[in-house]
């Protein structure tokens, strides 16, 4: 039997959640633009065929759903009910999948981001949403969406304010991401010429991973130091543990070869982030480059 709510005498159940609204038409295949609605649709329980609970959570359900605004009608919602740490890697978030349209609605493999109140994204997964079953018309089934440490972009998870939202292209936006030891430590001055450099930039290809150089200084010890922007432009997060790269000059000649190990270092989907690189001098091959224009080349690893 599943349970879901941690019973206290006398205390209703909550909606933790906040709740995001799409058209049918932006969320299901072949579904018309209809024309906008002002009507409301209240939506009713609708729980799985297959779950087994108390009545208990059942009265739970049955309340909550009450407590969920009307929807207009031809719209898809989340509705956020909970979000629990089922173990050290992995966390539950129960929401309500809210119909309200004329018809029942089955969905196929869906993408869903988790954000938080002001609508940073913590996290991001696919699910397939067939085994929700069938929403009927006009209403509400709870369902249960499992984030572990590899779909989450942070392990701080807010109990409350939180939005389990479909993944549409307003999500999609690339943006400039800074380690969070950057963003602490750099000055506002610092920061302000990094969003200039990515405001210029043309965002990566979709499914497109790329590296754009953005300072090359040569010092006086002979190292050579390098400001490079590092592009993801999936929707998957990539996790990077060895960065092989190579500098090359306006003229086309190799400043520089080397293997950089890095810990920890992910970039977010959709995402660029700014990243620094020392190469020593033992690796530095030219000794009076031509910086005009440089460009930074990721390299097979062999290894």
């Amino acid at each position: 039997m599943l349970s879901f709510f941690k019973k206290q005498d006398g205390e209703k159940p909550t909606l933790d959640g906040q709740e995001s609204v799409v058209q049918s038409s932006e969320l299901l295949p072949n579904e018309e633009e209809s024309e906008h609605s002002e009507e409301e649709v209240e939506t009713t329980l609708s729980l799985h065929p297959e779950w087994t609970i108390s009545k208990e959570d059942q009265y739970a359900f049955q309340f909550l759903n009450m407590e969920c605004p009307p929807l207009k009608r031809n719209q898809i919602s989340l509705s956020g009910i909970s979000l629990t740490k089922e173990s050290e890697e992995v966390f539950r978030v129960t929401a309500f999948i809210r119909n309200s349209i004329d018809r029942p609605i089955q969905f196929e493999e869906t993408t869903l981001a988790l954000l938080d109140e002001d609508g940073k994204i913590l996290g991001r997964k696919q699910f397939d949403l067939r085994e929700a079953g069938e929403i009927p018309a006009h209403s509400a089934r709870p369902w249960n969406f499992y984030f572990s440490h590899k779909d989450l972009f942070t392990t701080e998870l807010p109990a409350q304010g939180w939005q389990l939202a479909f993944q549409i292209e307003s999500l999609d936006m690339h943006r400039l991401e800074l380690e969070e030891s950057w963003e602490k430590s750099l000055a506002t001055g610092e920061k302000e010429y990094l969003k200039e450099v990515f405001d210029r930039l043309e965002p990566p290809k979709k499914g497109e991973f790329n590296i754009i150089g953005l300072q090359a200084t040569k010092q006086d010890n002979g190292e050579l130091h390098v400001l490079l922007f590092i592009r993801n432009g999936s929707n998957k997060r990539a996790e990077i543990e060895q960065l092989p790269l190579q500098i090359v000059d306006a003229v086309g000649d190799v400043v520089a070869t080397g293997s950089f190990k890095l810990e920890k270092f992910t970039v977010n989907p959709n995402t660029s982030k700014p990243w620094s690189f020392i190469f020593p001098a033992s690796l530095v091959q030219k000794e009076n480059p031509d910086f005009s224009r440089w460009s930074a080349r990721p390299l097979q690893n062999n290894n």
